[in-house]
């Protein structure tokens, strides 16, 4: 895989997502790559201290060797259960525990044991535990976490005190130990912390589009009800009164069908006029909204001076207003921008609007499906003789670029009354 593509792929994984993996794979670089890297080094200064303890070095390479692969499903589970609230991965936790104090009584035990000079227990210990107490970190809360550490640190004293030959300097070393302890489990607790909070952030993103989509799904059903319900209602006792008075014989009969028939009809221009003013849309109020939208969701919008809005004709602010509502949503949806840029111009007889952000990749990540939103405003500005295109860039530069010939709506009142029909359809 080139690194182009390496790349593409991770720019195709939302910000949460990039957190996630930064985070895990510097947990992996001190719990994995870390050790192995420096065993060379510790194995080396061990022999050198003491030719013949053949057994430690054997203890020493198995149990750092097996720790090492022990925490990467263990780092992987722990963060899950700290981001996704899955479960604590106990057993993992017990067993990684249990070969870390192998680790350092087997290495300490059978090591080379000096009066008063620890310095090769001090540096095995520390070490050790160094990369014990990230996974209990990231996935146990502060005072589990301190129930699993006492003991640890109790442990790591009997093999300490027999490698030295002092209690009071094995004490001391675990003693001075636990400051480094402490800030490497608060860093690890805080960068799991950050990558919950990404994620919270990310779902909180999605909630608020679907509850945008929700509310104005609910404000289209409210405007129906209020115009159908009470006509429908009329229609029905008026046609109830028909059947009875022509089954009398009554010539009244005709006159409540015609009235039911007036109020069909006014139905049917009501609901046009809610239709018609549901799917149309003030151009300056988008631009407005979709600023507030995407600055309320931490993106810069900046709009560029250009031609008055309000000085275009009606159809022109209605199709571009569908375009900039669609920009905004899908920047929210599928963008991890941090800049959109809005641009009006007029060029040569056409009104040219550009939205611009600098969020999508430059390739499509794998298994994405192109969506109906921008094929139906494709549509929609080729009735009108307009024209819709979209351009990746580099850099993740993404521009909806849309073209709409001004003399297509300043014709004739019935070529506007045309278009707008077609546009209500």
């Amino acid at each position: 895989m080139t690194v182009r593509k390496l790349m593409a792929r991770w720019r195709g994984n939302s910000k949460a997502k990039r957190v996630e993996i930064y985070n895990r794979w510097s947990m992996y670089s001190l719990t994995v790559m870390l050790p192995v890297v420096l065993l060379p080094s510790a194995l080396l200064v061990l022999h050198r201290e003491s030719p013949g303890s053949r057994g430690a070095l054997i203890a020493l390479t198995a149990t750092v060797l097996l720790n090492s692969v022990l925490s990467v499903p263990l780092v992987r589970s722990a963060l899950a259960s700290q981001i996704r609230q899955t479960a604590i991965p106990v057993r993992l936790l017990a067993v990684h525990a249990v070969t870390t104090q192998l680790g350092i009584w087997l290495t300490l035990l059978l090591g080379p044991h000096t009066v008063g000079r620890p310095k090769d227990g001090i540096t095995i210990l520390i070490f050790q535990l160094t990369v014990w107490v990230v996974a209990p970190a990231i996935a146990l809360r502060p005072r589990r976490m301190l129930l699993c550490g006492v003991p640890m640190l109790l442990l790591a004293v009997p093999p300490l005190a027999i490698g030295c030959e002092s209690v009071a300097m094995a004490v001391g070393v675990v003693v001075g130990s636990l400051p480094g302890l402490v800030f490497a489990a608060a860093s690890c607790r805080c960068a799991s912390w950050v990558a919950r909070t990404a994620w919270e952030l990310d779902r909180a993103r999605e909630d608020q589009s679907r509850l945008a989509v929700a509310e104005e799904r609910l404000r289209f059903s409210r405007d129906l009800h209020d115009v159908l319900g009470r006509n429908l209602t009329t229609m029905a006792l008026k046609a109830e009164l028909a059947v009875q008075l022509a089954r009398r014989g009554r010539p009244e009969a005709v006159d409540q069908m015609i009235e039911v028939q007036r109020i069909a009809q006014q139905s049917h221009r009501e609901v046009r006029e809610v239709v018609r003013g549901y799917r149309t849309a003030d151009l300056g109020a988008e631009l407005a909204g979709a600023r507030s939208v995407l600055r309320a969701a931490g993106i810069d919008c900046r709009v560029e001076p250009g031609p008055d809005p309000a000085a275009l004709p009606p159809l022109t602010q209605a199709v571009l207003g569908w375009v900039v509502r669609e920009a905004a949503t899908n920047v929210l949806r599928h963008s991890e921008a941090g800049l959109v840029a809005v641009r009006l111009r007029l060029e040569d007889r056409e009104t040219v609007l550009e939205v611009t952000n600098d969020g999508v990749p430059a390739e499509p990540p794998t298994g994405h499906l192109p969506g109906s939103g921008l094929t139906g405003l494709r549509e929609r500005l080729a009735a009108l003789g307009g024209e819709l295109d979209c351009e990746r860039g580099a850099g993740g530069r993404f521009t909806l670029r849309a073209v709409l010939p001004v003399r297509q709506v300043d014709g004739s009142a019935e070529l506007d009354e045309e278009l707008e029909e077609e546009l209500v359809r």
